[in-house]
Formats: structure tokens, C-alpha cells, sequence
């Protein structure tokens, strides 16, 4: 390990300020348990292998939702489209009076409909770090559709103009 130096105290505020200068597209994270469906609006989502297909969800360690995924194993990832502002508003702990979430189900899990992409997964590791816990989950299940994605990018949402064009796979 090298030696970087004194540690410089870097201020929660100054950091999420300029983290936020990265655009991300917004998910919810969602689990059953006891019958119950819970989910949690999160950014702080990638994939992190191919072979085997693996991502990867932050979730704060004062959640609900982190208690809930080291008992249940499994969640599903709703990545939201520009019209699901409200959804994401929803399960970021902003109840949205009259609002009907509209899941669709695979094996078990609930996914949000109409949103661009979704993925079931089966926690295969957690790691804490820090205030949070990254838990990789192996994709066991995936869909998508061509839609414009809902985006955060310093504390606000966005939105992006999509030119859906034919790509083919490759794989």
C-alpha cells in the first residue's frame, strides 16, 4: 500500500455536490418479504460483470431495505423511465398521494411496470462500505425496451432525448 499523505477531511456536502456532477439514471430497488413488497429509489447502481452477469446496489446500512436484503437474497431492479418521476419520488420516502405502482412480477419479485429495464437478482455477495452496503446480485433474469430513460444529475431530475436505433446483439 503507498502512503498517500495526511488525510484531508473532505465535508458530506462537498462531496455529494460534486459526486452529483455525475448523471445517472435512477432505479428502484425492490424485495419481497412476508408477503410485503419493499423498494427503495436508488442511483447508486452498476453492472459489474458480464461473465457471469453481475450488478451491483448500494443501499444505505439505516434502511429497511439493507435489513430486508441480507434476509431475503434476492431483489429486482426497475430502471425508471422519464415518466416515472413520481414512482421515484415514491420510494425515495416522498409518498405521492393517489399513486398506483404498478408491479409486474417475475418469479417472485416485483418489478415496476413500464419502466426501461429490468433485472432479478440473487445476492451473491455484500460488502460493507462505510455508511452503506454494496450488495451484488447475479442476474438470473433480464428485459428491456427502448424508451427515454428518467435521469439525476445535481440533485435534480432530467430527462434525455433517446434516438432508438436497431443494435444487434452480439453475444
Amino acid at each position: 500500500m503507498v502512503d498517500q499523505g495526511p488525510q484531508r477531511e473532505i465535508h458530506p456536502r462537498a462531496f455529494r455536490e460534486t459526486v452529483g456532477r455525475f448523471a445517472s439514471g435512477i432505479t428502484v430497488t425492490t424485495t419481497v418479504h412476508e408477503g410485503e413488497v419493499h423498494g427503495i429509489t436508488a442511483n447508486a447502481f452498476v453492472s459489474v460483470s458480464l461473465d457471469p452477469p453481475l450488478v451491483l446496489v448500494s443501499v444505505d446500512n439505516q434502511t429497511k431495505m439493507h435489513q430486508l436484503l441480507s434476509q431475503t437474497g434476492r431483489y429486482g431492479v426497475s430502471v425508471l423511465a422519464e415518466k416515472q418521476r413520481a414512482i421515484s419520488q415514491h420510494f425515495a420516502g416522498q409518498p405521492q398521494e393517489g399513486l398506483e405502482v404498478p408491479f409486474v412480477w417475475h418469479d417472485g419479485l416485483p418489478l415496476l411496470e413500464g419502466s426501461v429495464a429490468h433485472l432479478a437478482c440473487r445476492v451473491v455477495e455484500a460488502h460493507p462500505a462505510g455508511d452503506h452496503t454494496l450488495y451484488i446480485g447475479r442476474v438470473e433474469y433480464l428485459d428491456h425496451r427502448d424508451a427515454a430513460p428518467l435521469l439525476f444529475y445535481t440533485g435534480n431530475y432530467q430527462n434525455l432525448d433517446v434516438q432508438v436505433k436497431e443494435v444487434p446483439y452480439w453475444w
